[in-house]
């Protein structure tokens, strides 16, 4: 599987999985990756791959958010211990307020392109169903209407910015690796809002996994053994889009491609991965 998610992963695997000297270089491929799961776990992670890619790929990063960030949390603070100031000038944090401003930030990028010495190589959007929804005071709580076009007409924007900073980068140093978007996304029926059954299909979800060739799903375990293993919270890591290509790859390589993997929140804070 080719995205930086892959990556970050098997840098912060667990001692008992299949550590090796890894390659900090991202992947060739470009590949587009949809986070869905609930909010501050996937925030967690956003963040932990804006910071991976800064400090240990050196890419700039790009990362758009409702609410502003006050601090690091906790399990990324286990996780990378040494943050230097340096690495974290490579991440660019902005706070859109609504779907208008997104949009127009989103598109900025294009003119910056030609100002910036080094353009961003990844672009993160935090809680997408913030931007699509309106405000809770609205007279129309819930999504926009049409609410699907927005989500069409957001995702093709991120994937036609990644596009066009992908050749910028690639004129300046061929060598270059293309741009990425990470965005994360949480259904109304992950947050127990949506009365149209379990087996219903997102509306939303449906349109932005027509855009982010890979998605990434966050699933809770909260049976009595992840309670016993004397873990905080363990989640299951789910993998599927058309984005991942595993069908070439040797068992050695395993660890790039992998479909499912294991995330492990301990009482500290700290977090760990592991592949299934």
């Amino acid at each position: 599987m080719s995205d930086i998610l892959a990556h970050v992963f098997r840098t912060f695997m667990s001692q008992t999985g299949q550590r090796k000297e890894l390659d900090v270089s991202p992947p060739p491929a470009a590949c587009n990756t949809l986070l869905v799961g609930e909010q501050s776990t996937s925030r967690s992670v956003l963040l932990l791959a804006a910071v991976t890619a800064a400090s240990q790929m050196g890419l700039r990063v790009m990362f758009f958010a409702q609410k502003q960030i006050q601090s690091l949390p906790v399990s990324l603070q286990k996780c990378v211990p040494s943050l230097s100031p340096e690495s974290l000038k490579k991440i660019t944090f902005s706070y859109p307020r609504t779907l208008e401003e997104l949009l127009q930030q989103v598109a900025a990028l294009h003119e910056s392109s030609n100002t910036s010495p080094t353009p961003s190589s990844l672009i993160i959007v935090d809680r997408l169903e913030g931007f699509l929804c309106a405000p809770a005071s609205s007279s129309q709580s819930g999504f926009h209407p049409g609410e699907q076009s927005c989500a069409a007409h957001l995702s093709a924007l991120l994937c036609d910015t990644a596009a066009f900073l992908t050749q910028v980068l690639q004129q300046r140093v061929p060598s270059s690796a293309p741009c990425r978007v990470i965005a994360s996304f949480q259904s109304e029926r992950d947050t127990g809002k949506d009365n149209r059954g379990p087996s219903a299909m997102d509306p939303i979800l449906d349109v932005l996994d027509r855009y982010f060739e890979v998605r990434c799903t966050l699933d809770q375990d909260k049976s009595y053994e992840a309670a016993a293993a004397g873990l905080w919270e363990m989640w299951h890591i789910y993998f599927s889009g058309t984005g991942i290509t595993d069908t070439s790859c040797t068992k050695e390589d395993r660890t790039g491609v992998a479909r499912e993997w294991q995330m492990f929140i301990f009482p500290d804070g700290s977090m760990e991965f592991k592949m299934v």
